[in-house]
């Protein structure tokens, strides 16, 4: 809660045009804007999170979270959905 209103009170005076200083709370942001992406030259895919949908070129191949370096792998469940799954 408090760091929505930071961002809010940040944003509010960034339209209103005074002088923001961000803090803190910018490589949480960061993260969280994170997308899956393959690594060019390779098969595999970084910044992904785990458990979460993969993109149809990821099928079968493997990918590292984000946050805790870990091996996954995009695997098709029983429901037909593909998802990230621990390795």
């Amino acid at each position: 809660m408090l760091k929505r209103f930071a961002v809010t009170a940040a944003v509010t005076l960034a339209l209103a045009g005074g002088a923001v200083a961000v803090t803190g709370s910018v490589g949480a942001a960061a993260e969280a804007r994170c997308h899956a992406h393959r690594v060019s030259g390779t098969s595999h895919w970084t910044c992904i999170t785990p458990g979460s949908y993969c993109p149809a070129a990821a099928h079968k191949h493997y990918g590292y979270a984000y946050k805790t370096g870990k091996r996954y792998r995009c695997t098709r469940y029983s429901n037909g959905r593909w998802r990230w799954k621990r390795a």
